[in-house]
């Protein structure tokens, strides 16, 4: 998994632990968003999303479906 920082390119999705999301990820089912824009990403929040995608759920919300990558909010 990586992640797409703002402007940058890809990089290792354990660096996205504590940073904020800049999009909506709702794995499908149930459907209910498990991160919205603002929130802080947590490594149990992110392992959930994949282990989820592994197991067949979908994100369709999220830029990459696949949580391969994840946008997060360029601080600073």
């Amino acid at each position: 998994m990586s992640v797409t920082w703002g402007r940058g390119g890809p990089g290792p999705w354990r660096q996205a632990v504590g940073r904020v999301s800049a999009e909506m990820l709702s794995p499908y089912p149930p459907g209910t968003p498990a991160a919205l824009p603002g929130d802080r990403l947590t490594a149990g929040l992110l392992e959930y999303l994949r282990t989820g995608v592994d197991a067949g759920t979908v994100v369709p919300d999220a830029v990459d479906g696949t949580v391969r990558s994840v946008r997060v909010a360029v601080e600073g």
